[in-house]
């Protein structure tokens, strides 16, 4: 089977450096699937504008919003009915280093099994509580996979073997916010499916627009932790004889 690898970016009220990330991906000569996540009018104008002015950009609408994993959840979707073999999923804001994008399908083409994922590395320009924050979810997904395999998984710029995440999400329910990114990892290792990560820089720039609420999506993961750590509970034994394969 031939790999066939693009571009899924979901979308919620930034218009700002779309554009330019747009202009930027389409150098890799792939395509490109845009969930637009219910933005506003703004939005949708500059949207249009971009699938009309690059040829390998589709818009995919969701009428209301959902969050940010069901915009990416509709992006995986679209991208596997298309025939895809893997999709990139890229955040919307300019936060990743899109130089990286070649070492990220380098990756994945030499493991194509496995989820391959950034590994931040942040500047000055993180917040404290985005940063610290970040080590209380690593702690726990260390306990739900009883592993220290899983470097990070909060960042949204990865590459998924779409013949696992399928089988995946025809099995389990995944979270539709910011818990998304977290769950779909942890339970593609439970699954069986090889993580591995490459170190990329992420930015936080002064026009960043962030859809994170600390309190509504802080309480959102810690709920997903868990239901994640009961899963683990569930699949003890596994993960135990798995550390000794």
């Amino acid at each position: 089977m031939s790999s066939q690898y693009g571009f899924v970016i979901p979308n919620y009220n930034h218009h700002l450096v779309i554009r330019d990330t747009i202009a930027a991906l389409v150098s890799f000569n792939l395509p490109i699937i845009l969930v637009d996540d219910g933005s506003n009018q703004q939005t949708q104008t500059v949207l249009e504008d971009v699938e009309r002015e690059f040829a390998l950009v589709t818009l995919v609408r969701r009428t209301q919003n959902g969050g940010k994993g069901a915009a990416v959840q509709t992006g995986l979707a679209h991208a596997h009915q298309a025939g895809w073999s893997h999709a990139i999923q890229v955040d919307a804001d300019g936060q990743h280093d899109l130089n990286d994008v070649e070492q990220l399908i380098a990756r994945s083409k030499f493991a194509p099994t496995a989820l391959v994922s950034g590994q931040p590395v942040y500047d000055e320009s993180i917040s404290k509580g985005r940063y610290y924050g970040r080590f209380i979810t690593h702690f726990w997904v260390y306990i739900e996979t009883l592993s220290f395999k899983i470097k990070d998984t909060m960042c949204g710029f990865r590459v998924y073997p779409l013949a696992a995440y399928a089988q995946l999400i025809n099995n389990t329910r995944l979270g539709n916010k910011m818990d998304f990114d977290i769950e779909v990892m942890v339970k593609l290792y439970w699954q069986g499916t090889p993580v591995e990560f490459i170190k990329t820089k992420v930015l936080y720039p002064e026009n960043g627009v962030s859809h994170f609420n600390v309190w509504e999506d802080n309480i959102l993961i810690s709920k997903m932790h868990t239901r994640l750590f009961f899963g683990m509970l569930l699949r003890l034994p596994r993960l135990i004889a798995n550390k000794f394969k």
